[in-house]
Order: C-alpha cells, then sequence, then structure tokens
C-alpha cells in the first residue's frame, strides 16, 4: 500500500522510525526491534539511511523484510546530499524490485567521514521530483515546527517546505519538538499557506542527558520550561530521568491525539520496550480517537 492511502482510510496513523545497525553488527540484530514493535501493531515502520547514505544497503535489505515477511508497510529513507542521478536510480529500482513503494525523501546533513557532495541534488526538492520522474512512489518529507537550523526564518522556511509539496510530496514528518504549541501554530501557519497534506507529529522520547545535548544540537529544538525543569531535577538520577523522558513523550501524544493529529511518528531508537511503555500503554486512547470501519489495536 502506498501511505498517501492510509490517510483516507485511517486516522491517526501510527508509524516507528528504526535505524540499520553499524557495519560491524549482524543485520539481525534489528530484527528483534522489529518484533517487538510488531506487537504494537504500526501503520507503518521508516528505516533511516545513515551518515552519506553510509547504511543504505542495510536500509534496503531492512525495509524489504518489515514489508515482505512481517507485512508492515515500510517507508525507506533517501538522502541525496552525496549521491549521483544513476546511484539514485540505482536504489529506486532495488527497493521496487522488493516491493517498496515508499520514500521519505531527505536532503541529508553536509557531508563528513570521507563522504562528498556530488552536485547532482542541492535540495531535497530535487530528489523528489526526480523520484516523481522515475515511478510511482509515495513520497514523504520532513518539516520543521520550530525552522530548519541551517534558514534564517521560520517564514522562509515555510516557503522553502511549500516549493517541496509542490514537486510532489504526498505527507509530512515532522522534525521532533517538546513543545506542542509550537505544533499547532506551525499547522496554522502551513494551511494558510495553503500546505494541506497530512502531517505525522515526529516525537522522539528523552531517555539520558547526552542525548538532549546531541538533539538540541542537531535540530535547534527548543526546550519548555516543564522540560528544563525535568532536566534539572533528574540529570543524575539515570533510571529518574529515562522514566520521566518517556512520560513526557505520551504525555504529548496525548495530548496530539486529543487535539485530532493525523499522524504520529515515533523516533525509537530502536528501543521497543521504550516503544511499548509509551505506544501500548495509551492504547486505550489510541482506539477511542482512531477512526476506522472496526479498531483492530
Amino acid at each position: 500500500m502506498f501511505i498517501r492511502d492510509l490517510f483516507s482510510i485511517k486516522s491517526p496513523v501510527i508509524s516507528f522510525e528504526i535505524f540499520p545497525p553499524k557495519k560491524e553488527y549482524p543485520i539481525e540484530v534489528v530484527y528483534d526491534t522489529i518484533e517487538g514493535l510488531e506487537e504494537l501493531n504500526p501503520d507503518f515502520i521508516s528505516v533511516t539511511y545513515g551518515a552519506g547514505g553510509s547504511s543504505k544497503d542495510r536500509t534496503i535489505e531492512i525495509a524489504s523484510k518489515i514489508k515482505n515477511e512481517y507485512k508492515i508497510e515500510a517507508l525507506a529513507h533517501l538522502t541525496c546530499y552525496t549521491s549521483t542521478r544513476a546511484e539514485t536510480e540505482s536504489i529506486l529500482k532495488e527497493l521496487k524490485i522488493n516491493n517498496v513503494n515508499n520514500i521519505l525523501a531527505l536532503r541529508g546533513d553536509p557531508p563528513a567521514h570521507g563522504f562528498e557532495y556530488k552536485k547532482d541534488y542541492e535540495y531535497a526538492k530535487d530528489l523528489i521530483k526526480h523520484i516523481k520522474e522515475f515511478g510511482d512512489f509515495s513520497i514523504g518529507a520532513a518539516c520543521y515546527p520550530e525552522g530548519h537550523i541551517e534558514c534564517d526564518s521560520l517564514d522562509k522556511d515555510i516557503e522553502n517546505l511549500k516549493q517541496k509539496v509542490s514537486c510532489g510530496v504526498d505527507f509530512l514528518i515532522t522534525q521532533l519538538f517538546f513543545d506542542n504549541e509550537k505544533f499547532y501554530n506551525y499547522r496554522d501557519k502551513l494551511i494558510k499557506k495553503g500546505i494541506d497534506i497530512p502531517i505525522m507529529a515526529g516525537i522522539m522520547p528523552v531517555l539520558n542527558k547526552n542525548q538532549i545535548k546531541k538533539m538540541v544540537y542537531l535540530s535547534g529544538s527548543s526546550l519548555p520550561k516543564k522540560f528544563i525543569r525535568i532536566i534539572d531535577k533528574y540529570e543524575y538520577q539515570p533510571e529518574a530521568l529515562k522514566e520521566a523522558g518517556i512520560i513526557y513523550a505520551a504525555e504529548q501524544i496525548i495530548d496530539l491525539l486529543s487535539w485530532g493529529v493525523e499522524g504520529i511518528h515515533l523516533y525509537t531508537m530502536n528501543k521497543p520496550d521504550v516503544a511499548n511503555r509509551i505506544i501500548g500503554g495509551i492504547s486505550k486512547i489510541r482506539c477511542a480517537v482512531t477512526e476506522e470501519k472496526e479498531c483492530i489495536i
């Protein structure tokens, strides 16, 4: 199934994100993660691409496994900053052969660790155009409730998003955020700009202090006072901080579901036990807000 069609038959759509294991680890370790997530009945699972496409072979293999063996819809990430058009077409062919019909099209981070910018694409919109020309895929793209960290202003970032969407994007997944009000304000701004495709709210549970520092550095996401108080209170009590992070993420999701969000995308960090505590812990709420002929959660 194309993910674009999911939104017309079910609301909200619930999905998980996983990443391939590093090359020094056997790929089988991620299958335990998928099996742990499978019981939560996600509508799809996305698989990241790795810095500079470093895990692209494993991305295809894992996405294929999710789709063809676990019978769960798969969303393969694809970045373009370090790829040529020929390399991209080779990947698209492999995805089609493996019955993976959904792509999250991203520019990717600037090259590092031996990868170089190959100049065939400058922005994600260039990749989206290429995918649309190549074949029939359902295409997702990233959006940023507080603006992309490299963009001068949120308004300018929304103008860039509008161009990206017009190239053929079917749905959006937000970068992580910790303040739901920023998401709601962002959603209103997008509607005023004529961007009315489905948007999934990206939620990442915070499990330790170093993770928070890294996320804020990479994303530029702001931390609300309520969240800062939690960090300050439990920063030297890792188990308490982990528990508070899980509860905070669950409360964010409950609020988003009550507001009527079209989808929740949980960044699982390959920790199915955490996903289970968050999504499994709100199963009654999920069932209550799900609009479909029969709730099978």
